[in-house]
């Protein structure tokens, strides 16, 4: 089963980091990265830019007779402290696995994660 482990953050403490704190947040994420290669379970995964460098696109709907459109706006969707900051999605045996995976990468800085199953309905099952 595959499923998205998306790591939340609070970009002030992120950007606040020490040199050191950085540094093991790399070797924590670098030796996560060999194991699930190692198991080859990880898919794929990456870091993600700024809140501040995100823009956000809803459909807004004015009613009958208006026209539906998508709006831009500049920022991530919620307005909570915590931000969508990095991802990874992998493939495991179990719901338990994936939750072990995902408890690897709390710590200072990734402050809550989810586990999210996907569905394979549009074409990631490989086929």
């Amino acid at each position: 089963m595959k499923y998205m482990v998306l790591m939340y953050a609070d970009p002030a403490a992120t950007e606040a980091m020490s040199g050191a704190q950085r540094a093991e947040v790399f070797r924590r994420h670098e030796a996560l990265h060999r194991d699930l290669t190692g198991t080859g379970e990880l898919l794929n995964g990456a870091g993600l830019a700024y809140p501040r460098d995100t823009t956000a696109i809803r459909w807004r709907a004015d009613g009958p007779g208006a026209a539906d459109r998508a709006e831009a706006a500049d920022g991530p969707l919620t307005g909570t402290a915590e931000q969508l900051t990095a991802y990874y999605v992998i493939d495991c045996a179990t719901p338990e696995r994936a939750r072990a995976i995902a408890e690897r990468v709390l710590d200072f800085h990734v402050v809550a994660v989810e586990v999210r199953p996907v569905h394979d309905s549009f074409g990631m099952d490989g086929a």
